[in-house]
C-alpha cells in the first residue's frame, strides 16, 4: 500500500488546515488587542479561537488514529476513533469555550473596566472576520460538494464525517461571535457602560454552548453507531431482489465503522431447492455486486435463514 504524500494529505484535509491556520493567527491578534484595550469580549474571542485551534489539532489526530488498519483486537478497524475525538471536541467547546466565555463575561459585568481605545479592537475584529470568512467559505464549499440535493441541515444529520460539519459549525459560530464582540465594544464605548462588553462575552459563550450541544448530539449518534444512507441500503436491496434464488430479503442492517467504512449484515430466505454449493456461489456473487455499489462497504455478512426464523433471531 502506497503511503499518502504530505501534499495529498493537506489537500484532503484543506478544511481543517485552513481553519487551524486562521484560528492561530486570529487568537494571537485577539489576545494582543484584549491586553491593550482591556476588552472582555476580545479576550473571550481569543479564548474561542484558541479552543478552535486545539479542536482542529484533535480532529487531525483523530483522523490519523482512525486510519490504522484492522487487527486482532479491532477486526473492523479503528474508524470510530474519529467519532470519539469529535465528541471530545464538542465537550471542549462547551466546557472551555462556552464556560470560560460566560465566566469572563460575568466577572467583567461585576467589575467592569472601560475600553481605553476601541480602534485596535475594530482592526483586529475586521482582520479576524476576513480570515474566519475565508475558512468558512472553504468549509461551505467542501461540505456543499457532498450534500447533493439534501438541505444543509439534512446533510449535517446524515453526514458520517465529523470534521466536515464540525469546522462548518465552528466557523459559523466564530463569525457570529465576532459580530457580537464588535457590537459589545461599540455599545460599551458609545453608551459609556463597560458592563455591556461583559454581556457580549456572555452572549458569545451562549452561542458556543448551543453549537457544542448540537455537535455533541451528532457525534454521540455516530459513536453509538449509525446506519448507512437510506439510498445505499435501497441499492443493496435492489441487488438482492434481482436474484430468483432468493425468495425473500428479511432485513439489511448496516452500521458505519468509520466515515468511509460500512459493515453490512443481510438476512435472506434462499430457495429451498438451492444446494449448499450453489448457495455459496450465490453469496460470493452477491458480495461482489454489493461491493461494487459503494467503495465504502468494507465488510458483508449474508445469513441464509427462513423468513419466520428471521423474526425470532
Amino acid at each position: 500500500m502506497s503511503k499518502e504524500s504530505p501534499l495529498t494529505h493537506i489537500r484532503a484535509n484543506i478544511v481543517l488546515y485552513g481553519a487551524l491556520i486562521a484560528n492561530l493567527g486570529i487568537a494571537v491578534a485577539k489576545f494582543v488587542a484584549a491586553g491593550i484595550s482591556g476588552s472582555s469580549s476580545m479576550a473571550t474571542e481569543g479564548i474561542h479561537s484558541l479552543v478552535d485551534s486545539g479542536n482542529q489539532v484533535l480532529l487531525l489526530f483523530g483522523q490519523k488514529r482512525a486510519a490504522r488498519p484492522p487487527d486482532a483486537a479491532h477486526p473492523f478497524g479503528y474508524g470510530r476513533e474519529l467519532y470519539f475525538y469529535a465528541f471530545v471536541v464538542a465537550i471542549l467547546i462547551f466546557a472551555v469555550g462556552a464556560g470560560v466565555s460566560i465566566y469572563e463575561g460575568i466577572v467583567h459585568f461585576q467589575d467592569p473596566h472601560p475600553i481605553t481605545d476601541p480602534t485596535l479592537n475594530y482592526i483586529v475584529l475586521g482582520f479576524a472576520f476576513a480570515l474566519e470568512g475565508t475558512s468558512w467559505a472553504i468549509a461551505v464549499r467542501e461540505f456543499g460538494r457532498g450534500k447533493g440535493n439534501q438541505s444543509w441541515w439534512g446533510a449535517v444529520r446524515r453526514s458520517k464525517d465529523p470534521p466536515a460539519f464540525i469546522v462548518l459549525f465552528e466557523d459559523s459560530a466564530a463569525l457570529i461571535g465576532l459580530v457580537i464582540a464588535a457590537i459589545g465594544v461599540w455599545a460599551s464605548v458609545h453608551f459609556e457602560d463597560a458592563r455591556l462588553d461583559g454581556l457580549a462575552s456572555i452572549a458569545i459563550g451562549s452561542v458556543l454552548a448551543c453549537v457544542a450541544l448540537l455537535l455533541a448530539r451528532e457525534s454521540k449518534g455516530l459513536l453509538i453507531g449509525e446506519a448507512a444512507d437510506p439510498e445505499l441500503i435501497a441499492s443493496l436491496r435492489r441487488v438482492l431482489d434481482g436474484h430468483d434464488e432468493i425468495d425473500h430479503v428479511n432485513h439489511i442492517r448496516t452500521v458505519h465503522s468509520g466515515p468511509q467504512s460500512v459493515f453490512v449484515a443481510v438476512s435472506a430466505d434462499f430457495r429451498d431447492d438451492l444446494s449448499m454449493g450453489d448457495a455459496e456461489s450465490l453469496i460470493e456473487r452477491l458480495e461482489d455486486r454489493m461491493k461494487d455499489v459503494s467503495p465504502a462497504i468494507s465488510s458483508i455478512y449474508i445469513r441464509p435463514e427462513k423468513r419466520e426464523d428471521a423474526f425470532i433471531a
